[in-house]
């Protein structure tokens, strides 16, 4: 895996990476798979001590995301249609998960994405599919938040 150009690098700066805590590790071109590890936040949980089931959703969406971005070499970024997910498991907090996005297929008008979430372990925690359109990749400065 390589991280060479593929995680932008005003991505740090964006107020929803610091929110999940993302951290991209690598980028697989044969595979089109992004890795990205996240340590879940006690603020992410519920009083079940698991993540809540819509912010496992920003997880999977990042690293879905982050695969798109990778693979058009951080020229642009999906914008999603739909997202759906299987919560298999509940995440605790305080987990270090690992979180794999793959891109299916990317054509000029949509993007077919897939994302998983494990522990370190290999243990699974929800898996997802997402639907997209191909967008440039908004940054800082041309969408005026910079």
């Amino acid at each position: 895996m390589s991280e060479a150009g593929y995680f932008p690098e005003d991505a740090g700066q964006s107020p929803h990476t610091a929110l999940l805590g993302s951290e991209f590790v690598g980028w697989d071109e044969a595979s089109q798979t992004a890795t990205m590890r996240f340590t879940v936040k006690r603020e992410m949980t519920t009083w079940r001590g698991g993540v809540q089931g819509g912010l496992v959703a920003g997880y999977l969406d990042d690293v879905m995301g982050y695969a798109y971005v990778a693979s058009t070499g951080g020229e642009a970024a999906p914008l999603n249609l739909d997202i759906s997910m299987s919560l298999i498991r509940l995440i605790p907090a305080g987990a270090v998960i690992i979180g794999k996005g793959r891109v299916v297929k990317a054509g000029r008008r949509v993007v077919f994405l897939e994302g998983e979430l494990l522990g370190e372990d290999g243990t699974l925690y929800a898996r997802s599919t997402s639907t997209a359109i191909p967008t440039p990749r908004p940054t800082p400065s041309n969408t005026g938040m910079a």
